[in-house]
């Protein structure tokens, strides 16, 4: 794994909105605006490497699956900070019937350095964004800097084949494919509207919505898009804790299709991605697979020994998105157990390349190692200002 510099193409910013990148900068806190899409370096990697990290993926996500089934079987889901009987039954439900919902993507965020095991930070598994810079604008940087080379990226290959895989499993109808209204930059919209299009490639009939714009048709008890046709699939990028505790969440849990339901609706992706989307799987993880090379220490219940021990350790919220709520605790200072669930995980400081701080994305697509996305950021936690790199096979 090597990092090089490179000048950008000239008018990459026009060239990466065409490809669906259409949020390439950054707004700062000075109001200034620096590249989101940056490619003033790349990666490499060799082919090797990337195969040893295939099967840590797929590795990692099958113990995941596991421990997905534990947390059922033990019934351990107020570990996870779930208490709603209601919300519960329906995600036990939910993997029970796994083989029979659609599930399509997750994206494994890594420690890695080209140099040692990679080591597993947490699981994106319900609604993962940096899908269109992973799938398709670094493949076409690639074609355009270095024709003939490869990259580690399946994913619209994949994508267009699992949903050809999940059709029969959808019921009849459009498959509509929703985002929030709230997205500022664009970055849920193109995401969705690049998996709409994966989905139109596979034979899918699709429409296109936003979550405010879902209604609610009292007489009928269904969910119902803008034109009242009832909804009944729906790819939604929006997370499953905000979907059930929103005002129709109790609609949700009446009418959630857990396989073969009529007059219900089947969402992509499907309840029992909460039990893998939630930082508590971390925990379970370790506890399970104590030792793994792929894994770091980590608790539910406070930091324990690594309080004691460097390098330290990091408390995460349960549910967090961009490394808000994340902080690092230095070797030797007093043990800090935070009011609200949090994982406590052994700090692994992220590899520093020419001064910036890297973290691997690596893409599941149903079950299978798919592609990678780098993000490089200037601090110890990848947040909402951290950029995105392209990579090659060398």
């Amino acid at each position: 794994m090597k990092r090089h510099t490179i000048a950008p193409r000239p008018d990459w910013q026009r060239i990466v909105e065409e490809q669906g990148v259409v949020y390439p900068l950054t707004r700062y806190p000075d109001d200034s605006l620096r590249p989101y899409w940056d490619e003033s370096a790349y990666y490499s990697f060799s082919l090797p490497e990337v195969e040893a990290l295939e099967d840590v993926v797929e590795e990692l996500h099958a113990m995941s699956l596991a421990a997905a089934e534990h947390i059922v079987a033990r019934d351990r889901f107020a570990d996870l900070g779930i208490t709603d009987p209601r919300i519960a039954a329906a995600v036990a439900e939910s993997w029970r019937r796994r083989p029979e919902l659609p599930s399509v993507y997750g994206r494994f965020d890594l420690r890695y350095d080209g140099d040692g095991p990679a080591r597993m930070l947490e699981y994106n598994a319900d609604t993962p964004t940096s899908l269109v810079e992973a799938a398709s604008a670094q493949w076409f940087w690639m074609e355009d800097r270095f024709p003939g080379a490869d990259q580690w990226n399946s994913l619209h290959e994949r994508l267009v084949e699992a949903w050809k895989r999940q059709a029969p499993l959808l019921p009849p109808g459009p498959l509509h494919f929703v985002h929030s209204e709230l997205d500022e930059l664009g970055e849920d919209l193109m995401t969705v509207a690049y998996l709409r299009e994966t989905a139109e490639q596979a034979g899918l009939y699709t429409e296109a919505l936003s979550v405010e714009a879902i209604g609610w048709d009292d007489i009928a008890g269904r969910f119902v898009d803008d034109r009242l046709r009832f909804i009944r699939s729906c790819f939604k990028l929006y997370p499953w804790e905000w979907l059930t505790a929103d005002e129709f969440g109790p609609h949700v849990l009446d009418t959630l299709d857990n396989g073969g339901g009529t007059g219900s609706t089947c969402w992509i992706e499907p309840a029992w991605k909460m039990l893998l989307s939630n930082k508590a799987l971390l925990a379970v993880l370790w506890e399970l697979y104590p030792d793994h090379p792929n894994l770091l220490p980590a608790y539910l219940d406070g930091p324990r020994e690594l309080a004691a021990r460097g390098p330290g350790y990091v408390s995460k919220p349960l549910l967090g998105r961009e490394g808000d709520g994340v902080r690092l605790h230095g070797p030797g200072e007093p043990p800090a157990v935070r009011a609200e669930p949090c994982c406590y995980q052994e700090l692994a400081e992220l590899p520093e390349f020419d001064g910036n701080r890297v973290v691997l994305g690596a893409w599941v697509v149903e079950d299978e190692a798919a592609g990678l996305g780098i993000r490089e950021s200037a601090g110890l936690v990848t947040d909402a200002y951290a950029r995105f790199l392209p990579h090659v096979i060398r």
